[in-house]
């Protein structure tokens, strides 16, 4: 049907000798890669729109991983499909470091945003900001009579044998990040992870379930009781909530582990200036605030203002960034692969 229309439309403007180009076949066609699920749905329902109809352009969504969206960059780096992508931090570092990713247009949007959210040299931006804490079981904990976990430590703590789901550092930022948080307050860093891979045997390790690669399974999980603990993000927590699990996030006192998506206009796309302003418009405070309010995306350009349950959820937003603990992702980029390889050995073998 759509391919008659399409012949019959050619042909009628063909006999009829139209000389002007119709506007309807100057729209573009955009593409970006992100994370599939509630993020997708949040922006092509509400946030991509708005580009759509001031550009009369159509963005198509690629969902994946970040690995995933990594991989086909660097698999078409000379013609990639892919115009503008979304990565967490951390796939961001190492896209940056092997060059996929171009410099950022200065523009107001890139002036409004956190400090921290600003790559060095605009390489990429911060376009939603994430925090790892702990999420907990309510329902559980309310028939153990055990108060709100408050600390890193408490993944550690005995009386919660058999009730601690990690994600698996190899594979997931939320399971790095606790793994991280933890080693730190053993005395470790970014450059040294002796004192974590010490210690998890005798700690967390025994208290802990079941390792998964993601945090797909944790709602089955919530509802068959078997987690009680985990590291994630407040988005995180709300998608579950959404879903009518009784779970909550809480901000451990030594700080959550700042997590963020960072947006990028890859190298060598197709229309560098449609994609330079796409990253624009994401960046800005209308997108955000739409993202905040259809998918509860925390905003990272400071005058984007959260849904007023978002903010009595989260409090005061610049006081929580103040807490934040910073990763060096170039330091642990470094070592990586060695991580993985001795954690997959040692912790979950």
């Amino acid at each position: 049907m759509n391919a008659f229309r399409t012949l019959t439309a050619t042909a009628m403007l063909a006999g009829a000798c139209v000389a002007a180009t119709p506007a309807w076949s100057q729209s573009k066609t955009i593409y970006i890669g992100m994370n599939g699920g509630p993020m997708e749905k949040a922006y092509t329902s509400q946030v991509l729109p708005m580009f759509e109809k001031a550009n009369d352009t159509k963005v198509v969504v690629v969902p994946g991983t970040s690995s995933d969206i990594l991989a086909k960059l660097l698999a078409n780096r000379n013609h990639p499909q892919v115009h503008v992508a979304f990565l967490d931090d951390g796939v961001m570092a190492r896209a940056v470091s092997l060059g996929v990713c171009e410099k950022l247009d200065d523009s107001a949007e890139l002036k409004q945003l956190y400090p921290f959210a600003r790559m060095k040299d605009d390489i990429g931006a911060g376009v939603q900001l994430g925090m790892t804490g702990i999420a907990y079981n309510k329902k559980l904990f309310a028939e153990k009579g055990w108060a709100p976990p408050t600390s890193w430590l408490d993944f550690a703590d005995p009386k919660y044998k058999g009730k601690v789901v990690f994600q698996s550092a190899s594979s997931s930022t939320f399971g790095l990040h606790g793994f991280l948080a933890m080693n730190r307050l053993w005395g470790g860093s970014e450059t040294n992870v002796e004192p974590a891979f010490t210690k998890w045997a005798s700690t967390v390790g025994p208290n802990v379930v079941e390792y998964i690669p993601n945090s797909a399974k944790i709602s089955e999980m919530v509802q068959t009781g078997e987690a009680g603990l985990f590291p994630l993000t407040p988005t995180g927590v709300a998608d579950l909530q959404d879903k009518g699990l009784p779970v909550a996030y809480v901000s451990p006192k030594e700080g959550p582990v700042l997590l963020l998506v960072d947006v990028c206009v890859v190298k060598n796309n197709p229309d560098d200036k449609l994609a330079q302003k796409l990253a624009q418009f994401l960046l800005s405070a209308p997108a955000q605030e739409k993202a905040a309010e259809a998918g509860k995306q925390i905003p990272t350009n400071r005058q984007a203002k959260m849904p007023a349950s978002m903010q009595q959820s989260l409090g005061n937003i610049d006081e929580l960034v103040h807490k934040v603990t910073v990763v060096d992702w170039e330091a642990i980029n470094a070592h990586r692969a060695q991580w993985d390889t001795r954690w997959n050995q040692q912790i979950e073998r």
